[in-house]
């Protein structure tokens, strides 16, 4: 992924989901550098609802 499509993911996820920073650097800690897998890594350590996911994959779908 590449700097301003992950930028856009990262205020899509604080403004439109309120996902905290703190779970949102949690995330960045252990996703790979331009790796799509930031979605997943907020799901499977818990900070996400498969919702929440859903609405993820369709942003990024559109983005």
């Amino acid at each position: 992924m590449d700097t301003a499509k992950q930028t856009g993911l990262i205020n899509f996820l604080k403004e439109e989901l309120a996902v905290p920073a703190s779970a949102i650097a949690l995330a960045l800690r252990h996703n790979e550098p331009g790796s799509n897998l930031l979605p997943m890594i907020l799901w499977q350590y818990g900070l996400i609802t498969t919702e929440q996911l859903d609405r993820i994959f369709d942003w990024m779908e559109t983005a």
